[in-house]
């Protein structure tokens, strides 16, 4: 089962080597990796996605709590979050079909970011299937180059008062 794993840890050198090292050396593979500063700029959130049954999850926060560096995790998983992932794709783009690839971008509320003589670069942001089907559609012109980064999530917020 895929979890995402949110860690509030301390801003410092080292932390998210020991955080990653830690999942790694017990042999789960991270998905996905996003880390950043917070509104307080002591402290950063690491948003790993990782693959782990629910005893191994369980295993791979016990340890990561025992980590003086980290301070909370929360688990993501599921409807209670929102989700998110930044892609640019650099996509050939010859005059003649250049409006195409504009008005795709514009349908998925995507900006192109630069224009080449032969390229456009668009950026995107969405959920995991949004950036695919973007990407499906993009591979019919040719893709050039294209980047993710990783999941970033923050859960929902309350609907009570």
């Amino acid at each position: 089962m895929r979890h995402i794993l949110s860690v509030l840890v301390e801003n410092k050198s080292g932390v998210l080597s020991r955080v990653t090292g830690l999942i790694s050396r017990r042999g789960f593979n991270i998905e996905s990796l996003s880390v950043g500063p917070t509104e307080d700029p002591a402290l950063s959130r690491i948003t790993a996605v990782v693959l782990a049954d629910d005893v191994a999850y369980e295993q791979i926060t016990k340890q990561l709590y025992k980590l003086i560096s980290v301070h909370k995790i929360t688990d993501l998983t599921g409807g209670a979050a929102i989700e998110r992932e930044l892609a640019l794709f650099k996509v050939d783009s010859p005059p003649e079909r250049r409006n195409e690839i504009i008005e795709i971008a514009n349908i998925f509320r995507a900006k192109i970011v630069d224009v080449g003589a032969s390229s456009l670069t668009i950026e995107a942001t969405g959920d995991e299937a949004k950036l695919k089907g973007l990407e499906d559609l993009f591979r019919a012109y040719g893709i050039r180059e294209m980047t993710r980064t990783g999941k970033i999530a923050m859960a929902r917020s309350s609907k009570e008062a």
